[in-house]
Protein backbone atom coordinates (compact mmCIF):
# COMPACT_ATOMS: atom_id res chain seq x y z
CA UNK A 1 0.00 0.00 0.00
CA UNK A 2 1.73 3.80 -1.42
CA UNK A 3 2.68 5.27 1.97
CA UNK A 4 0.42 8.58 1.62
CA UNK A 5 -2.85 5.83 1.44
CA UNK A 6 -1.55 4.49 4.48
CA UNK A 7 -1.36 7.92 6.20
CA UNK A 8 -5.05 8.67 5.53
CA UNK A 9 -6.28 5.67 6.61
CA UNK A 10 -4.61 6.13 9.79
CA UNK A 11 -6.19 9.82 10.31
CA UNK A 12 -9.46 8.27 9.24
CA UNK A 13 -8.92 5.89 11.48
CA UNK A 14 -8.05 8.69 14.20
CA UNK A 15 -10.68 10.97 13.50
CA UNK A 16 -13.41 7.88 13.93
CA UNK A 17 -11.97 7.31 17.01
CA UNK A 18 -12.00 11.17 18.72
CA UNK A 19 -15.84 11.39 16.77
CA UNK A 20 -17.15 8.37 18.77
CA UNK A 21 -15.48 9.59 21.60
CA UNK A 22 -17.22 12.81 21.37
CA UNK A 23 -20.27 11.02 21.47
CA UNK A 24 -19.91 8.65 24.11
CA UNK A 25 -19.06 11.66 26.16
CA UNK A 26 -21.52 13.89 25.09
CA UNK A 27 -24.08 10.86 25.53
CA UNK A 28 -22.90 10.13 29.17
CA UNK A 29 -22.38 13.64 30.25
CA UNK A 30 -25.78 15.25 31.69
CA UNK A 31 -26.71 18.37 30.06
CA UNK A 32 -26.76 21.13 32.76
CA UNK A 33 -29.61 23.74 31.86
CA UNK A 34 -29.23 27.39 31.16
CA UNK A 35 -30.98 28.38 34.31
CA UNK A 36 -29.09 25.93 36.92
CA UNK A 37 -25.59 27.41 34.76
CA UNK A 38 -26.72 31.32 35.66
CA UNK A 39 -27.74 30.28 38.97
CA UNK A 40 -24.18 29.78 41.09
CA UNK A 41 -23.94 33.36 42.46
CA UNK A 42 -27.39 33.68 43.39
CA UNK A 43 -27.54 30.01 45.05
CA UNK A 44 -24.12 30.93 46.89
CA UNK A 45 -25.35 34.66 48.19
CA UNK A 46 -28.89 32.64 49.22
CA UNK A 47 -26.52 29.74 51.00
CA UNK A 48 -24.26 32.33 53.09
CA UNK A 49 -27.19 34.80 54.15
CA UNK A 50 -29.41 31.68 54.80
CA UNK A 51 -32.48 32.42 52.37
CA UNK A 52 -35.66 30.29 51.68
CA UNK A 53 -34.60 27.69 49.50
CA UNK A 54 -30.98 27.76 49.85
CA UNK A 55 -30.29 23.94 50.49
CA UNK A 56 -31.65 23.05 47.30
CA UNK A 57 -30.13 25.53 44.88
CA UNK A 58 -26.82 24.87 47.26
CA UNK A 59 -27.57 20.98 45.93
CA UNK A 60 -28.17 22.50 42.17
CA UNK A 61 -24.76 24.04 41.79
CA UNK A 62 -22.78 21.27 43.92
CA UNK A 63 -24.63 18.26 41.50
CA UNK A 64 -23.22 19.77 38.27
CA UNK A 65 -20.22 18.26 36.32
CA UNK A 66 -19.22 21.73 34.43
CA UNK A 67 -18.34 23.10 37.54
CA UNK A 68 -15.21 24.49 38.68
CA UNK A 69 -12.84 23.04 41.50
CA UNK A 70 -12.71 26.78 42.79
CA UNK A 71 -16.63 27.44 42.96
CA UNK A 72 -17.20 23.90 44.41
CA UNK A 73 -14.76 24.44 47.45
CA UNK A 74 -16.68 27.95 47.90
CA UNK A 75 -19.58 25.62 47.73
CA UNK A 76 -18.43 23.22 50.24
CA UNK A 77 -17.65 25.93 53.27
CA UNK A 78 -21.62 26.54 53.21
CA UNK A 79 -22.58 22.81 53.15
CA UNK A 80 -21.87 22.36 56.68
CA UNK A 81 -25.10 24.49 57.47
CA UNK A 82 -27.75 22.27 55.25
CA UNK A 83 -27.36 18.91 56.24
CA UNK A 84 -29.55 16.08 54.29
CA UNK A 85 -28.83 12.86 53.06
CA UNK A 86 -28.31 14.81 49.65
CA UNK A 87 -25.85 16.81 51.17
CA UNK A 88 -24.08 13.66 52.43
CA UNK A 89 -24.08 12.05 48.87
CA UNK A 90 -22.77 15.39 46.88
CA UNK A 91 -19.51 15.44 49.83
CA UNK A 92 -18.76 11.76 49.42
CA UNK A 93 -18.81 12.14 45.43
CA UNK A 94 -16.48 14.83 45.78
CA UNK A 95 -13.60 12.31 47.62
CA UNK A 96 -13.63 10.75 43.79
CA UNK A 97 -12.96 14.31 42.55
CA UNK A 98 -9.62 15.05 40.34
CA UNK A 99 -8.20 18.04 42.41
CA UNK A 100 -7.16 17.58 45.45
CA UNK A 101 -8.53 20.91 46.61
CA UNK A 102 -11.97 19.76 46.24
CA UNK A 103 -10.84 16.14 47.99
CA UNK A 104 -10.09 18.10 51.20
CA UNK A 105 -13.27 20.27 51.21
CA UNK A 106 -14.87 17.46 50.73
CA UNK A 107 -13.38 15.40 53.58
CA UNK A 108 -13.62 18.78 56.17
CA UNK A 109 -17.54 18.80 54.58
CA UNK A 110 -18.10 15.45 55.68
CA UNK A 111 -16.61 16.08 59.30
CA UNK A 112 -19.36 18.21 59.90
CA UNK A 113 -22.23 16.27 58.51
CA UNK A 114 -21.75 12.98 60.41
CA UNK A 115 -21.06 11.11 63.63
CA UNK A 116 -17.77 10.31 64.86
CA UNK A 117 -18.06 6.67 64.05
CA UNK A 118 -19.65 7.52 60.11
CA UNK A 119 -17.18 10.00 59.60
CA UNK A 120 -14.16 6.98 60.31
CA UNK A 121 -16.03 4.56 57.63
CA UNK A 122 -16.44 7.52 55.12
CA UNK A 123 -13.11 9.17 55.10
CA UNK A 124 -10.86 6.23 56.46
CA UNK A 125 -10.20 5.21 52.75
CA UNK A 126 -8.54 8.92 52.30
CA UNK A 127 -5.77 7.33 53.77
CA UNK A 128 -4.36 5.86 50.74
CA UNK A 129 -5.20 8.79 48.52
CA UNK A 130 -2.14 9.01 45.77
CA UNK A 131 -1.55 12.75 47.03
CA UNK A 132 -0.03 13.69 50.56
CA UNK A 133 -2.28 16.79 51.29
CA UNK A 134 -4.95 14.75 51.01
CA UNK A 135 -3.78 12.06 53.04
CA UNK A 136 -2.76 14.56 55.80
CA UNK A 137 -6.07 16.65 55.79
CA UNK A 138 -7.85 12.42 56.38
CA UNK A 139 -5.33 12.30 59.20
CA UNK A 140 -6.47 15.96 60.97
CA UNK A 141 -10.20 15.14 60.09
CA UNK A 142 -9.61 11.78 62.22
CA UNK A 143 -7.88 13.01 65.26
CA UNK A 144 -8.98 12.63 68.48
CA UNK A 145 -11.76 9.76 67.41
CA UNK A 146 -11.91 6.94 69.93
CA UNK A 147 -10.46 3.57 68.65
CA UNK A 148 -13.77 2.26 68.64
CA UNK A 149 -14.75 5.22 66.86
CA UNK A 150 -12.05 4.23 64.53
CA UNK A 151 -12.46 0.95 64.02
CA UNK A 152 -10.73 -0.84 61.00
CA UNK A 153 -8.92 2.88 60.20
CA UNK A 154 -7.30 2.50 64.17
CA UNK A 155 -4.03 0.97 62.21
CA UNK A 156 -3.59 2.72 58.88
CA UNK A 157 -4.84 6.08 61.19
CA UNK A 158 -1.32 5.12 63.24
CA UNK A 159 0.34 4.52 60.24
CA UNK A 160 -0.35 8.25 58.49
CA UNK A 161 0.34 9.97 62.00
CA UNK A 162 3.92 8.41 61.62
CA UNK A 163 4.37 8.91 58.35
CA UNK A 164 3.30 12.61 58.91
CA UNK A 165 5.45 13.32 61.58
CA UNK A 166 8.46 11.60 59.71
CA UNK A 167 7.69 14.29 57.03
CA UNK A 168 7.36 17.02 59.90
CA UNK A 169 10.31 16.42 60.93
CA UNK A 170 12.40 16.63 57.75
CA UNK A 171 11.11 20.07 57.24
CA UNK A 172 12.98 23.23 58.27
CA UNK A 173 11.37 23.98 61.48
CA UNK A 174 8.72 26.31 61.21
CA UNK A 175 6.06 27.77 63.46
CA UNK A 176 3.53 26.18 61.19
CA UNK A 177 4.52 22.49 61.12
CA UNK A 178 6.11 22.66 64.60
CA UNK A 179 2.66 22.91 65.84
CA UNK A 180 1.13 20.38 63.67
CA UNK A 181 3.47 17.97 65.36
CA UNK A 182 2.50 19.06 68.47
CA UNK A 183 -1.46 18.21 67.61
CA UNK A 184 -0.18 14.70 66.36
CA UNK A 185 2.16 13.88 69.57
CA UNK A 186 -0.97 14.95 71.70
CA UNK A 187 -2.98 12.54 69.96
CA UNK A 188 -0.64 10.26 70.75
CA UNK A 189 -0.47 11.16 74.28
CA UNK A 190 3.10 11.90 74.12
CA UNK A 191 2.70 14.98 76.18
CA UNK A 192 6.12 15.56 76.77
CA UNK A 193 6.97 15.53 72.64
CA UNK A 194 4.11 17.93 72.28
CA UNK A 195 5.33 19.95 75.14
CA UNK A 196 8.53 20.67 73.28
CA UNK A 197 6.78 20.98 69.61
CA UNK A 198 4.88 23.61 71.42
CA UNK A 199 8.49 25.74 72.50
CA UNK A 200 9.61 25.24 69.53
CA UNK A 201 6.49 26.90 68.07
CA UNK A 202 6.32 29.67 70.32
CA UNK A 203 10.29 30.50 69.88
CA UNK A 204 9.74 30.46 66.11
CA UNK A 205 6.43 32.95 66.43
CA UNK A 206 5.84 34.01 69.91
CA UNK A 207 2.34 35.78 69.21
CA UNK A 208 0.72 32.22 68.36
CA UNK A 209 -2.22 32.40 70.31
CA UNK A 210 -3.17 28.43 69.56
CA UNK A 211 -0.23 27.00 70.45
CA UNK A 212 -0.06 28.95 73.62
CA UNK A 213 -3.36 27.69 74.43
CA UNK A 214 -2.91 24.36 73.48
CA UNK A 215 0.52 24.65 75.89
CA UNK A 216 -1.30 25.16 78.72
CA UNK A 217 -3.77 22.42 77.99
CA UNK A 218 -0.92 20.29 77.79
CA UNK A 219 0.53 21.42 81.17
CA UNK A 220 -3.21 20.50 82.42
CA UNK A 221 -2.54 17.13 81.15
CA UNK A 222 0.17 16.60 82.78
CA UNK A 223 -0.97 17.54 86.25
CA UNK A 224 0.32 20.58 86.38
CA UNK A 225 -2.42 22.78 86.47
CA UNK A 226 -0.86 25.42 88.48
CA UNK A 227 1.79 25.67 85.99
CA UNK A 228 -1.32 26.22 83.28
CA UNK A 229 -2.94 28.76 85.13
CA UNK A 230 -0.33 31.17 85.74
CA UNK A 231 1.09 30.72 82.39
CA UNK A 232 -2.56 32.05 81.04
CA UNK A 233 -2.70 34.72 83.47
CA UNK A 234 0.75 36.12 82.06
CA UNK A 235 -0.73 36.28 78.95
CA UNK A 236 -4.19 37.44 79.74
CA UNK A 237 -2.06 40.51 81.72
CA UNK A 238 0.02 41.37 78.75
CA UNK A 239 -2.65 41.27 76.35
CA UNK A 240 -6.09 41.53 78.41
CA UNK A 241 -8.24 43.17 75.42
CA UNK A 242 -7.34 39.80 73.34
CA UNK A 243 -10.53 37.79 72.64
CA UNK A 244 -9.05 34.49 71.78
CA UNK A 245 -7.30 34.49 74.92
CA UNK A 246 -10.20 35.68 77.15
CA UNK A 247 -12.27 32.83 75.61
CA UNK A 248 -9.75 30.46 76.15
CA UNK A 249 -9.51 31.79 79.70
CA UNK A 250 -13.58 30.59 80.02
CA UNK A 251 -12.93 27.38 78.45
CA UNK A 252 -10.75 26.56 80.98
CA UNK A 253 -12.28 27.70 83.92
CA UNK A 254 -15.10 25.41 82.85
CA UNK A 255 -13.03 22.64 82.44
CA UNK A 256 -11.71 23.19 85.93
CA UNK A 257 -15.82 23.32 87.32
CA UNK A 258 -15.54 27.49 87.91
CA UNK A 259 -18.35 27.89 85.29
CA UNK A 260 -19.95 30.65 87.13
CA UNK A 261 -16.26 32.36 86.66
CA UNK A 262 -16.09 31.03 83.23
CA UNK A 263 -18.93 33.03 82.31
CA UNK A 264 -16.53 36.19 83.34
CA UNK A 265 -13.99 35.49 80.49
CA UNK A 266 -16.74 33.99 77.87
CA UNK A 267 -18.65 37.58 78.40
CA UNK A 268 -15.47 40.03 77.93
CA UNK A 269 -14.48 37.50 74.48
CA UNK A 270 -18.25 37.98 72.88
CA UNK A 271 -17.79 42.43 74.05
CA UNK A 272 -14.34 42.36 72.84
CA UNK A 273 -15.66 40.13 69.33
CA UNK A 274 -19.46 40.79 69.47
CA UNK A 275 -19.73 38.85 65.26
CA UNK A 276 -17.81 35.86 66.61
CA UNK A 277 -20.35 33.53 66.52
CA UNK A 278 -18.08 30.43 68.36
CA UNK A 279 -17.72 32.88 71.34
CA UNK A 280 -21.44 33.44 71.61
CA UNK A 281 -22.55 29.92 71.11
CA UNK A 282 -20.04 29.08 73.99
CA UNK A 283 -21.41 31.58 76.48
CA UNK A 284 -24.91 30.42 75.67
CA UNK A 285 -24.00 27.14 76.32
CA UNK A 286 -22.25 27.98 79.96
CA UNK A 287 -25.19 30.46 80.77
CA UNK A 288 -27.45 27.85 80.13
CA UNK A 289 -25.60 25.24 82.16
CA UNK A 290 -26.02 28.10 85.35
CA UNK A 291 -29.45 27.91 84.46
CA UNK A 292 -29.72 31.14 83.21
CA UNK A 293 -32.24 29.72 80.44
CA UNK A 294 -33.31 33.10 79.36
CA UNK A 295 -30.06 34.93 78.94
CA UNK A 296 -28.81 31.88 76.95
CA UNK A 297 -31.27 31.94 74.69
CA UNK A 298 -30.91 35.64 73.87
CA UNK A 299 -26.94 34.91 72.77
CA UNK A 300 -28.37 32.14 70.19
CA UNK A 301 -31.20 34.54 69.29
CA UNK A 302 -28.30 37.57 68.76
CA UNK A 303 -26.25 34.32 66.66
CA UNK A 304 -29.28 33.66 64.28
CA UNK A 305 -29.61 37.21 63.80
CA UNK A 306 -25.99 37.98 62.91
CA UNK A 307 -25.51 35.02 60.95
CA UNK A 308 -29.16 33.42 59.97
CA UNK A 309 -27.07 30.66 58.12
CA UNK A 310 -25.96 29.36 61.07
CA UNK A 311 -27.93 25.99 61.92
CA UNK A 312 -26.04 24.84 65.03
CA UNK A 313 -27.71 27.89 66.77
CA UNK A 314 -30.56 28.01 65.37
CA UNK A 315 -31.21 24.12 66.43
CA UNK A 316 -30.00 24.92 70.05
CA UNK A 317 -32.26 27.76 70.31
CA UNK A 318 -35.40 25.66 68.85
CA UNK A 319 -34.43 23.15 72.23
CA UNK A 320 -33.65 25.88 74.71
CA UNK A 321 -37.53 27.45 73.74
CA UNK A 322 -38.47 24.20 73.53
CA UNK A 323 -37.00 23.41 77.21
CA UNK A 324 -38.70 26.40 78.35
CA UNK A 325 -42.25 25.78 76.77
CA UNK A 326 -41.98 28.62 74.42
CA UNK A 327 -43.67 26.73 71.54
CA UNK A 328 -45.08 29.44 69.49
CA UNK A 329 -41.42 30.49 68.67
CA UNK A 330 -40.55 26.98 68.53
CA UNK A 331 -43.10 26.53 65.57
CA UNK A 332 -41.51 29.66 64.01
CA UNK A 333 -37.84 28.59 64.08
CA UNK A 334 -38.96 25.42 63.00
CA UNK A 335 -40.68 26.83 59.87
CA UNK A 336 -37.73 28.61 58.97
CA UNK A 337 -35.52 25.95 59.07
CA UNK A 338 -38.06 24.10 56.86
CA UNK A 339 -37.91 26.53 54.14
CA UNK A 340 -34.12 26.67 54.30
CA UNK A 341 -33.78 23.15 53.82
CA UNK A 342 -37.27 20.97 54.26
CA UNK A 343 -34.53 17.29 54.66
CA UNK A 344 -32.51 18.88 57.71
CA UNK A 345 -32.58 15.64 60.11
CA UNK A 346 -33.64 18.14 62.49
CA UNK A 347 -37.00 18.28 60.84
CA UNK A 348 -36.89 14.55 60.18
CA UNK A 349 -36.22 13.81 64.14
CA UNK A 350 -39.49 15.85 65.09
CA UNK A 351 -37.23 18.63 67.18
Amino acid sequence: MPQSRRYLLISLCVLFAIAIAWLFLRSTTPEVPEAIKRGYSEALTQARAGQPGAARVLYQQLGRPDLSAKRRLWLHAELLNYPSPQALKLAVADLQHPSEDVRIAAIKSISGLVSSGQRSLLIGPMLDDDVENVRFAAVNALLGLSPDDLGLYFGPLEQAIDAWELALDSQPPSAQNQYQLARLHLHNAELKKAQEALERTLQLDPGNLPALVMQIDVLDRQGQSDAARQLLAKQLKAQPDSAYLQHALGLWLLHHGQSEFALLGLSKAVELEPDNKDYRYDLATTLHLEQELEAAQKQLQEIVQRHPADRKARVLLINYWKESGQLQNVQILLAQLEQLNPDDPALQQGL
